[in-house]
This record gives structure tokens, C-alpha cells and sequence, in this order.
């Protein structure tokens, strides 16, 4: 048992007590929503609690495991990740016209949550393959169609949010690996006429109607702008220091949609104020950071990047969730990390921490030779 208690002594506490403390928020706002409804209706709370357990269990197991095997088998969990995606367009089930869950024993699970991770495992092992990493065109354009491949198959279900995080994911870890010069100009020339393509061609009504609804929020307050101009009524009527768990007006009397899901952000300013909603971004900040530092005092370039593109992830979802409960991004429908009652990102979250965990607990310690 020795080699268990040395790897503890590596472990990043700090870490694991910032994920913790956001989950256990989130619990607690998702069951403070729970008893506020008549009657009660307890499953979204339950269905959390055991994705909590199974993640912080998964993450042990992940932690165990050299961080290094990954890299040796990224081709292979590229083309898992791949597969579960073309799967889930063929046996998965619609929810809400999108074709993105598999259905398994009454609970739903996300394939596109776990391609999240298994993308930036790829990029990471492709970019530090190469002598000039990043900065070489070969390397940059299979790093551009992995994440292509991935995004179309998303955008196939459609999931334009997820989508966008896949592309934002390999755009921050490629810049930060390094590309040639000239893709400074033909990049934006290519997301212009990504974008057109997408805006006539890929996306639903719905999904057009949100990004309208967004460049004017109040052109439809009934219709397809009410969930946005809730989740800013909760948010700016919180005050300094919120109305108390369970006695948010927005969600008890159900004026905010999904308030457990999507919104449950807007649900913790209400109910917890500015000062709680400044003390859970902090957390999610200095998770962020203690990837980078993890990445960085790791032993190897491949650790810096996965590290990087773990904590991309991250922050491309709680920008992009804290901004549309904000009314400053579109709404898409990404959740809140630890926070939203969203069991397929809770698992995968947790499943990235494990991965940063075995980095933490094999990089060597500062000033060892």
C-alpha cells in the first residue's frame, strides 16, 4: 500500500475540494428547486447525487492510470470517440428534436460529453508527434479535420452548442501549440464562409430563432426570448447576497425554464446572490488554473497540452453558460460544469479531473532534480 499513499502525496486536494464544492451547489440548488414545487419531484436530484458518486468514482480510476497510456492509444480513442458519436445518430434517441442521447436502463446518457474529452486526448498526442508540433501545416490540417469530423457529426444531431465547443476547444489548444503564420488569415476567411454555409444550410428554425432572439432580446419576450429574459430577472434580482436556498421566485413559481439544467445558473444568483455567483466562478477559475499549473510542472509536452485542452473545455462551457444566462451569448443549451443537473457532463467533468489528477500525482515536484 505504500505506492498508494506515495501517489496521495502527489494528489491535488485543491483540486478535488474545488469540484466538490461546485457539485455540492449544485445538489443543493437542484434540491432547493426540488421542495419548492408541488408536489416535490425529487429524480433530477437523485439522478445527480448517483452521477456525483459514479463520477467522483470514476475519477479515482482514471487517476490510477498513467497519463502517458493515453497518449499511446489516441488514435484509437479518436475513433471510439468518433464511433459513439455515428451511433448515436443511428440508434440514439430524440430529445427535443435532437438526436444526441442513448437510453440505457431509464437513464440517458451523452455520447458528445465523452467525445469532448476524447478529442483533446487526440489533438494533445498529435500535436507533440511531430518535430515542429503545431507550427507545421501537415500537423495543423489533421488537427483541423479531427475536430471538423467531430463537429459535423454534432451538428448532425443538431447540437450547435456542443458543436461550438468542439471547434472552440481545437482553435484555443491549437493556438496555444502554435500554427503557421499564414493561418492567421485563412482562418477567418474559412469561419466566414463556415459561418454562411452553417447559418443557411446547418442550422434548424429554432436554432436560427435563438441567434435573432439574441441580437434582439426583446423583440419576442413571450416567445422564443422569455427563457433569456427570466434567467435575467433571477440573476439581477438576487441582490448582494440572494433570496436563500429554495426561495427564488423565478423557479418556484416556475417562470424560469430548465431551471435545474440550462438556467440553474441564473437559479444560484437569484437564490445566492452576487456574492455566491463571484465565489462559484472563483472555483471554476481556480480549477482552471490548477490544470494550467499541473500541465505545466508536468514532466512532458503532452501533459501541458491535454491539460490546456481539459481546461478549455472548461472554460468554453462556463462562459458560454454563464454568458446566456446573462443574456450577453446566445442560448445554446451547454450546462454549467459540476452545477446543472446534466449526468452525462457531471461523469465527464469528473473523468477530466481524473485525468489531470494523474498527471498531478507523476509530474515531479518543484525543485526535485
Amino acid at each position: 500500500m505504500r505506492w498508494l499513499a506515495k501517489l496521495f502525496e502527489r494528489f491535488d486536494w485543491t483540486l478535488l475540494t474545488a469540484a466538490l464544492t461546485l457539485t455540492a451547489v449544485g445538489l443543493v440548488t437542484i434540491y432547493g428547486i426540488a421542495i419548492s414545487q408541488e408536489p416535490a419531484d425529487l429524480f433530477l436530484f437523485q439522478k445527480q447525487f448517483i452521477a456525483s458518486a459514479l463520477g467522483v468514482a470514476v475519477a479515482f480510476v482514471i487517476m490510477l492510470v498513467d497519463y502517458r497510456h493515453f497518449r499511446s492509444f489516441g488514435l484509437l480513442i479518436y475513433l471510439f470517440g468518433a464511433a459513439l458519436l455515428v451511433s448515436v445518430l443511428l440508434f440514439g434517441e430524440s430529445i427535443r428534436g435532437t438526436t444526441g442521447w442513448f437510453r440505457i436502463a431509464g437513464l440517458s446518457f451523452q455520447p458528445v460529453e465523452i467525445a469532448k474529452m476524447t478529442l483533446v486526448i487526440y489533438l494533445a498526442g498529435l500535436y507533440v508527434r511531430y518535430e515542429h508540433g503545431g507550427s507545421s501545416w501537415r500537423t495543423f490540417g489533421m488537427g483541423a479535420l479531427a475536430a471538423g469530423v467531430y463537429t459535423g457529426l454534432v451538428l448532425l444531431q443538431p447540437d450547435f452548442g456542443s458543436a461550438m465547443v468542439l471547434l472552440g476547444t481545437w482553435l484555443l489548444l491549437t493556438l496555444f501549440a502554435g500554427w503557421p503564420r499564414r493561418a492567421w488569415f485563412i482562418l477567418p476567411t474559412l469561419a466566414l464562409i463556415g459561418a454562411v454555409g452553417l447559418w443557411f444550410f446547418g442550422l434548424k428554425d429554432y436554432q436560427r430563432e435563438r441567434l435573432l432572439t439574441f441580437v434582439n432580446q426583446e423583440q419576442d419576450l413571450r416567445g422564443s426570448g422569455y427563457n433569456a429574459a427570466q434567467a435575467r430577472i433571477a440573476i439581477g434580482s438576487g441582490g448582494w447576497f440572494g433570496k436563500g436556498i429554495s426561495e427564488g421566485t423565478q423557479a418556484r413559481l416556475r417562470f424560469l425554464p430548465e431551471a435545474s439544467t440550462d438556467f440553474l445558473f441564473a437559479v444560484i444568483g437569484e437564490e445566492l446572490g452576487f456574492v455566491g455567483v463571484v465565489v462559484v466562478l472563483g472555483l471554476f477559475l481556480l480549477i482552471i488554473y490548477r490544470y494550467l499549473r499541473i500541465g505545466m510542472e508536468a514532466e512532458d509536452d503532452y501533459a501541458t497540452l491535454l491539460l490546456v485542452g481539459l481546461g478549455a473545455t472548461l472554460l468554453i462551457h462556463v462562459v458560454e453558460n454563464a454568458g446566456m444566462n446573462m443574456g450577453v451569448l446566445p442560448i445554446t443549451g451547454i450546462p454549467m460544469p459540476y452545477l446543472s443537473a446534466a449526468a452525462s457532463s457531471l461523469v465527464a467533468t469528473f473523468m477530466t479531473l481524473g485525468l489531470a489528477e494523474s498527471v498531478a500525482i507523476r509530474r515531479r515536484h518543484i525543485g526535485e532534480a
